[in-house]
């Protein structure tokens, strides 16, 4: 099917829910379905694309060099070679519904050594009473994903629903991250999701230093063992953390750190990305450049 015959049964199955607005813009659904050729019943009148802002405007070449999203609003196909038609897609991806990610199931293979030794660290942390953290959260946090994971996408701390669950980015942020990550055509099965800190601060409040110095070891170790490829920095904390500064992230990202010998890309957290979709185009440049180094050639 041509991608915009998808994009079009997408929006028209929105607009039979009785939806008018797409989160992510300003354009309608039957504003969109015009531009794509598909006025259908409800048509909108006529609106110059002159009058729409670029973000509006780019929607009109979205059958142009991108893969279009299918009705469950996932992303298929290969990544897509084209910045601008990649991050126009991503914006209708983002628009859809998104369901809280299943439990990483449990590994089909041998248990490896990284298996036993990621599994030593989570009780651990289970365990661990090294600051005042444990006795007001409701579970540890300790992150879950693929022992031979090649991409690391460190967070600052758990939020709520990740406290009632004991599993990381389950939230609407971490909605948002399963479809950042299915966007360089990674799932969440075949990356490791942590946290700077494994309990909850109270009301979300920033961490202390010493509540970041008594998990450090525990985020040293898991990365130690997994040994990826790349570490993605989600936000301003995770990014200081790792790498030791005080810079602003806006003076971090665009470039490769260092965290133990590992290549770092920073960008910004996807709670910010909810916050402010002009974030978006710069975090789809820090994820690709993620990407670039997972398909460079090993050292």
């Amino acid at each position: 099917m041509r991608p915009e015959d998808l994009l079009r049964r997408y929006l028209e199955q929105r607009r039979e829910a009785g939806e008018s607005e797409l989160i992510l813009d300003r354009l309608s659904v039957d504003e969109v379905l015009r531009i794509v050729g598909a006025v259908g019943r409800g048509a909108v009148a006529e609106v110059p694309l002159a009058q729409h802002s670029p973000v509006r405007a780019s929607v009109s070449n979205l059958s142009i060099g991108a893969s279009a999203p299918s009705p469950d609003a996932s992303i298929e196909g290969s990544m897509p070679t084209s910045a601008d038609s990649a991050i126009d897609d991503w914006r209708v991806v983002l628009r859809g519904p998104a369901a809280i990610p299943s439990a990483v199931p449990p590994p089909t293979s041998p248990v490896t050594s990284e298996d036993r030794s990621l599994g030593d660290i989570r009780e651990q942390i289970r365990a661990c009473t090294r600051c005042p953290l444990y006795a007001t959260a409701t579970n540890p946090v300790p992150g879950e994903g693929s022992s031979t994971a090649k991409l690391v996408c460190v967070g600052e701390a758990p939020g709520a629903n990740e406290d009632q669950t004991g599993r990381p980015f389950v939230g609407p942020a971490g909605q948002l991250l399963t479809k950042i990550l299915a966007a360089i055509n990674l799932s969440r099965e075949e990356v490791f999701i942590v946290n700077v800190l494994k309990h909850r601060p109270p009301g979300n409040r920033n961490p202390l230093p010493e509540e970041v110095e008594a998990c450090r070891p525990y985020l040293t170790r898991q990365l130690e063992v997994l040994k990826p490829r790349v570490i993605v920095a989600l936000g301003t904390f995770a990014a200081q953390t790792l790498l030791e500064t005080k810079l602003p992230i806006g003076k971090l990202r665009g470039q490769v750190h260092e965290y133990l010998g590992i290549p770092v890309v920073v960008t910004y957290h996807p709670a910010a990305l909810l916050r402010n979709s002009a974030w978006k185009r710069p975090t789809w440049e820090d994820v690709q450049l993620a990407r670039r180094i997972l398909d460079s050639p090993a050292a």
